[in-house]
């Protein structure tokens, strides 16, 4: 049982995906994982008991950062967790896999929340302010084989995912998908996803897809 602060993205839909498409992977005391936007860090603690052997998690939230560290605890001797800003504290070193869950939501605006639970969902108008970047940023810390796992929604945008990383030099591939009924705040933007094209009129649910890229 995962203890969560408040303020702290709960694990959910999003997370067993990608819990599911972590559990394919092969892991072992060699395996170095980093566990971006680590929230709860359910995804570390997947890693950890699969068997690998370094695992950093990584967060910008200080409430985030606490959880994880409480969550861990019994997997102390593998996983490392630091607070930080994506790829920023860990840039000069390489790992096997990277596990992601970042924010996605489509919001009203392009203003990113700095504090409080909405920080861990939105993601501007079109839901990659936070997509966009680890794009970028993950195949530099990649090792040569190594791999990328990105869980997100259909409405931020999978073909440009694959397509930016692609771009890196990654293969990409969607291993998961899984369709969910729209949350609360899903439900709430319902009428302005609906204005901008982005949904059907009367579309009550979202496609969840999980993305597998090997440099």
């Amino acid at each position: 049982m995962l203890v969560r602060l408040p303020g702290v993205y709960p694990a959910q839909y999003d997370s067993w995906a990608l819990v599911e498409a972590l559990k394919q992977e092969t892991l072992g005391p060699d395996s170095r994982v980093l566990d971006l936007c680590a929230g709860t860090g359910v995804l570390s603690v997947c890693a950890a008991k699969q068997g690998a052997g370094r695992v950093t998690a990584v967060d910008v939230s200080r409430r985030a950062f606490a959880t994880t560290w409480i969550n861990t605890r019994p997997h102390r001797r593998s996983v490392r967790v630091v607070r930080g800003d994506l790829t920023e504290p860990v840039r000069s070193e390489r790992f096997d896999l990277v596990v992601s869950n970042p924010p996605y939501v489509p919001a009203e605006n392009d203003r990113v929340p700095v504090s409080g639970i909405a920080r861990s969902w939105d993601a501007g108008k079109d839901g990659r302010a936070v997509l966009d970047r680890i794009c970028l940023q993950v195949p530099d810390v990649l090792k040569a084989g190594g791999v990328l796992l990105l869980v997100q929604s259909t409405l931020s945008g999978i073909e440009k995912s694959g397509a930016m990383l692609e771009e890196q030099g990654l293969r990409v591939d969607v291993v998961s998908r899984v369709d969910v009924p729209f949350g609360p705040v899903l439900a709430a933007r319902r009428d302005m996803l609906t204005q901008r094209g982005v949904i059907a009129m009367g579309q009550r649910s979202e496609e969840l897809v999980v993305l597998r890229a090997v440099k």
